[in-house]
């Protein structure tokens, strides 16, 4: 007869050390640079992860007039927005230092308000997301500056893109929710 055994749980798991060899990545930068780095951008990954999911939550709970419309447009914003986690986490990584280990870590990094409401009106769902990604393209600007600090110019580089695509999307959001205006201007 065989003995099944029960997982173990979060908390003896999370209190039992990890057995192994330290996760230093080998970088010509300097141990103040990787710790600044990587937390910059740790901080980015959380508000990454949050932003895609708060995405995906109005995605998921769009209605109204516009919902076609609205429901395509949050879910490429959310694809592109989840695009960014593992090349963010990889930079923390290849510049020696170590990235977000659970939801907890995310939530105690995380700038980017949650919305649980039951029920967020459309407009105000794509004007909550317009400000959220300024919030992004602010914790993205901020980083960058880290990184030329430390001429971290690969990870400078990515941000820069990022920037880019999350102007793009505080754009379409913003104009999104715009009034119409009737004189054709």
């Amino acid at each position: 007869m065989t003995t099944l055994t029960r997982p173990q749980t979060a908390e003896a798991s999370a209190a039992k050390p990890r057995q192994g060899a330290v996760l230093r990545t080998p970088t010509d930068l300097q141990g103040a640079a990787t710790r600044d780095i990587a937390a910059a951008m740790n901080g980015v990954l959380a508000d990454v992860f949050a932003l895609y999911l708060k995405t995906k939550n109005f995605h998921w709970h769009m209605s109204g007039p516009h919902f076609r419309d609205y429901h395509v447009m949050l879910d490429e914003q959310s694809d592109q927005i989840f695009a960014m986690t593992d090349p963010i986490a990889e930079r923390v990584r290849k510049v020696g230092g170590t990235t977000l280990l659970s939801i907890g870590h995310i939530a105690r990094n995380q700038r980017i308000l949650d919305n649980d409401a039951d029920f967020v009106e459309p407009s105000d769902m794509l004007a909550e997301l317009c400000e959220d990604n300024k919030t992004l393209a602010a914790r993205l600007r901020a980083a960058h500056a880290v990184c030329n600090e430390s001429q971290d110019i690969a990870t400078a580089s990515l941000i820069e893109n990022w920037i880019d695509e999350t102007e793009r999307r505080t754009w379409f959001l913003f104009e999104a929710v715009r009034p119409g205006d009737s004189s054709g201007r």
